[in-house]
């Protein structure tokens, strides 16, 4: 795992692409609860979003999941591949199954989040 990710406790992971934005996808440990990805509803463009506050849907063969801002911040990118593809989701979560790019409206909420090994740690208690 890539040990620049930080973690919510809701399985939401951020990647700080060091240019104000970072990177938003659901956790490894996320995507195999969920199961087999067959659609991602997909924030839009512009949307302003809230950490905490729910900004995209995964549905899975098992279940529908919603996905929590990690960070506050405007949607700069979507992954519009997931559209037709979003089993990356499964394949790719740290990759090419990323949700948004997000350009960060306070950076000091990356400091609320979890490393890679507190993260770690926590999954395994459950």
């Amino acid at each position: 795992m890539d040990k620049t990710l930080k973690f919510t406790d809701s399985h939401e992971w951020v990647r700080d692409n060091g240019d104000g934005t970072v990177t938003i996808g659901i956790s490894d440990h996320a995507q195999q609860m969920l199961g087999d990805v067959v659609f991602v509803d997909l924030p839009e463009v512009e949307d302003e979003i809230e950490a905490g506050e729910t900004f995209s849907l995964v549905e899975s063969v098992k279940a529908a999941s919603d996905i929590y801002a990690p960070i506050s911040g405007e949607i700069v990118e979507i992954n519009e591949e997931l559209e037709d593809s979003p089993e990356l989701v499964n394949e790719e979560p740290y990759d090419g199954g990323w949700i948004a790019r997000v350009k960060l409206s306070d950076s000091a909420e990356l400091d609320d989040l979890k490393d890679a090994e507190e993260y770690l740690n926590s999954i395994e208690d459950e």
